[in-house]
């Protein structure tokens, strides 16, 4: 049976540890054979890209194959203490509630960088549903819109996909899970669909913060991206400014790649 948030979890590293209730290393799987380098507390897409999150063991080689050399951000401060569907809800929640308060954008990034700054989302609401239909169907669509991200500028072409199946083979992932993210990564970019998994104006906000930790906005393709995906989930243009602030405030860039306020 598909499970969205145990492999949104294992995209992000569902707090391997850092906070109370974190699963085990022997629950989260073991980080081994020729991936072994890339899952060590989220060390793949996690220690290159997005890594660092909380240390999900099959986190970093999943998501290491997703993205690639692609870059995606490195979450850093009390984010590290949070993982999975928590840290995209967290920051999501973070911008959008500055935003309501009428606080500026650069407030955003101070305060998602400030050690006390960023805290889990209120529970049962839209950025952390605790019925378990409401957060596999989030789940499902901040899936749908990182892999989306990762798309963007054709980055993952058909070669690409062969050797991620290929290797997707030897994660213990379920069969539904790998079907998922196959099948995800075969059609063809859809922004649409994307947007239309946002029921809400917050669920708007996480699917734009998912689809942000997801890359390093570096190029004309990625950046009309999520200029129209931002139009067709009626983002808010100051929203959008306190997204972007808010996820840059509370990780680093990839090697190499300068920190640029979006917006």
């Amino acid at each position: 049976m598909f499970d969205a948030k145990n492999l949104l979890d294992q995209f992000l590293g569902a707090n391997a540890g850092n906070a109370p209730g974190a699963p085990s290393q022997s629950q989260q799987g073991a980080a081994g054979g020729p991936m072994g380098g890339l899952v060590n507390g989220l060390g793949g897409m996690l220690g290159n890209n997005l890594g660092g999150i909380g240390g999900g063991a099959v986190a970093g080689g999943l998501a290491a194959l997703l993205l690639g050399s692609k870059g995606g951000r490195k979450v850093a401060g009390t984010a590290l203490q949070l993982g999975g569907m928590a840290v995209v809800g967290a920051l999501a929640y973070k911008a959008y509630q500055n935003w309501q308060t009428g606080k500026s954008a650069a407030q955003s990034a101070t305060a998602a960088s400030n050690p006390a700054g960023l805290l889990p989302p209120p529970a049962d609401t839209p950025f952390a549903p605790t019925e378990a239909d409401a957060q596999q169907s989030l789940g499902r669509h901040l899936l749908r819109a990182m892999i989306a991200a990762a798309k963007s500028d054709g980055h993952i072409d058909t070669t690409e996909q062969t050797a991620i199946f290929a290797e997707m083979d030897k994660l213990p992932l379920s069969a539904d899970d790998k079907a998922f993210v196959m099948d995800e990564l075969r059609k063809p970019l859809d922004i649409d669909a994307v947007a239309r998994g946002a029921r809400t104006p917050e669920e708007a906000a996480s699917i734009y913060t998912a689809s942000l930790l997801a890359i390093d906005v570096d190029n004309a393709s990625e950046r009309g991206y999520l200029s129209m995906l931002a139009a067709r989930l009626n983002l808010d243009d100051v929203l959008v400014k306190h997204l972007h602030a808010t996820v840059e405030g509370a990780t680093e860039p990839a090697p190499g790649k300068p920190t640029a306020l979006a917006g």
